[in-house]
């Protein structure tokens, strides 16, 4: 895993973003599939970083310091909030995204869309966010 410090080219925000890899970062890029968290264009760079340095006896306890839980409960409350305010199209995400896009309809939506639909909807430009999803266990 690699973090970035990435610059919007618009809004000029500066926000941190976690890659697999360099070449993840460049893919994601290529394919316009990183945007800006506030104005949402695909204008971003990634910036120098301080690195992270470490000796051999340093090791993170992801579970001890109770990161994966700050992370779940976070992405928890964005599905909390999108549940509310959006209206959910489960498959037919694409179609209901070129439906807005073409009809110039103001609709907020979410569901499921195969990495090659959300690169299709990028290039005939409409914008779209992925974002990670936990499943309920209670459903």
């Amino acid at each position: 895993m690699i973090k970035y410090l990435l610059n919007c080219k618009k809004c000029k925000l500066e926000f941190e973003s976690w890659f697999a890899s360099s070449k993840e970062f460049d893919k994601l890029k290529k394919l316009k599939l990183l945007n800006c968290q506030k104005c949402n264009s695909t204008k971003v760079e990634k910036s120098l970083m301080k690195p992270s340095l470490a000796n051999s006896n340093f090791k993170i306890d992801i579970h001890k310091n109770n990161t994966s839980k700050i992370l779940k409960k976070k992405i928890k409350e964005y599905q909390k909030f999108i549940k509310k305010n959006f209206e959910y199209v489960g498959e037919n995400f694409t179609y209901e995204a070129r439906s807005i896009h073409y009809n110039k309809n103001k609709k907020n939506i979410y569901g499921k869309a195969t990495i090659q639909d959300v690169k299709q909807l990028n290039e005939e430009g409409i914008e779209t966010s992925t974002l990670p999803w936990i499943e309920d266990k209670e459903n």
